[in-house]
C-alpha cells in the first residue's frame, strides 16, 4: 500500500540520553489520496532498524460507505512487505495470481525477491458499508544472498501467530523468536517482531536483539522515566534491558533483529545495489513487470522526479 516518498527533512527525532533509548522519532503523515499514512521508517536520523527498512501505521481511519482504500497495482523488488490490521480488511491481489483477504490477527508476507506486482483494495461487502481501517505496513530488506529469489506470498492466519502470557501481558510473536515461542513466519535473517496489549500499570520486559525498535502503536508507555505517546518509536540501545511500563491501556510492537548493510531505497524499490533500482524503474516504466491477475487494468506511474 504504501510508496515511499524520499523527502524525510520535516520528520522529528531527539535523543534521549537515557539509559536505554538511543533516539525517539516521530513519525510524518503521508496522504496517499484520500487516505493518509503516519510514516516511522525511513527517518532522516535511522535508515533502518535491523532488516526493517520501511514502517507504516495506516489509519485508524473512519470511512463513510462507499469510500476507502483502493491501491493499484505498483512493483517491488529485492524486499519482503509485512501487513497486518488491528481493524478493517484489505483485499490483496498480485502477479503471482495470490488473492486474499486480510483481516485483524492475520500476517500477509509478500516476498519481492527478483520482482512483483501487487494491489491492495476492498471488497465490495467492505467497502459498502461504513468501516474503519487500522493497521501495520512495514518493509524487510532482503540480505544480498536473497535479493533476487523468486518472488513469493504466504498468508498466516491470526490462529497460527503464537500467543503468550508474560506477567500478564498478552504477547504476540509475530515473527521470530520470543518469550519461548517461535513464530511461523518465514524470514531470511534474523528478524523480531512482538506486539502486545498491556493494562495501565502493567510491565513488561522486552526481549533482546541486536537492533530493536519500540512503537506505540496506542495509548502511553514509560521507559527509564521518559514518556512516549501514541505513534512515537524509540530506538533502543543495543544489549540494554529494557522495561516498559503502560500508563493507559496500550498496544505496542517492538521490531528489530541483525544489521544489514547499506541499502538504497527508491518508491517501492529496495536493494543493495543502485544500478538494480534503476534498471526497476525503467522496467516498470516500460511495463515489462508481470501484471497483477485480475486487475490488469490499472497501475501507478513511476513518478516523475
Amino acid at each position: 500500500m504504501s510508496q515511499f516518498d524520499s523527502d524525510v527533512r520535516n520528520e522529528c527525532g531527539y535523543s534521549d540520553g537515557g539509559a536505554s533509548i538511543e533516539l525517539v522519532i516521530e513519525p510524518r503523515e503521508k496522504d496517499l489520496g484520500g487516505f493518509s499514512v503516519r510514516r516511522v521508517l525511513p527517518s532522516a536520523r535511522r535508515q533502518m532498524v535491523g532488516p526493517w527498512i520501511f514502517f507504516d501505521h495506516m489509519g485508524p481511519a473512519d470511512f463513510p460507505a462507499g469510500e476507502g482504500i483502493s491501491v493499484r497495482p505498483h512493483p517491488h523488488i529485492n524486499l519482503a512487505t509485512v501487513t497486518y490490521l488491528f481493524e478493517g480488511e484489505i483485499f490483496h491481489r498480485d502477479s503471482l495470481g495470490s488473492e486474499q483477504a486480510i483481516r485483524p490477527g492475520d500476517i500477509n508476507l509478500m516476498v519481492a525477491g527478483r520482482g512483483i506486482t501487487h494491489s491492495e483494495r476492498e471488497r465490495p461487502v467492505v467497502r459498502g458499508v461504513p468501516h474503519t481501517l487500522n493497521g501495520l505496513q512495514l518493509w524487510l530488506a532482503l540480505p544480498e544472498a536473497d535479493e533476487e529469489c523468486p518472488p513469493e506470498f504466504i498468508h498466516y492466519p491470526s490462529e497460527s501467530i503464537p500467543r503468550v502470557d508474560v506477567d500478564g501481558v498478552a504477547v504476540r510473536v509475530m515473527m521470530g523468536h520470543a518469550y519461548g515461542e517461535a513464530s511461523p513466519v518465514k524470514t531470511f535473517a534474523d528478524t523480531i517482531y512482538i506486539e502486545a496489549a498491556l493494562d495501565a500499570g502493567q510491565t513488561l520486559e522486552l526481549p533482546d536483539a541486536e537492533a530493536r525498535g519500540l512503537y506505540v502503536a496506542d495509548g502511553r508507555v514509560t521507559v527509564d522515566g521518559r514518556s512516549l505517546d501514541t505513534y512515537a518509536m524509540a530506538i533502543l540501545k543495543p544489549g540494554a534491558t529494557v522495561e516498559v511500563t503502560a500508563t493507559v491501556a496500550t498496544r505496542l510492537a517492538m521490531i528489530g533483529g541483525e544489521t544489514l548493510g547499506e541499502r538504497f531505497i527508491e518508491w517501492n524499490f529496495v536493494s543493495s545495489d543502485r544500478e538494480r533500482i534503476r534498471q526497476a524503474k525503467l522496467d516498470w516504466a516500460n511495463q515489462r513487470f508481470p501484471k497483477v491477475v485480475g486487475d490488469e487494468q490499472e497501475f501507478i506511474p513511476l513518478p516523475e522526479k
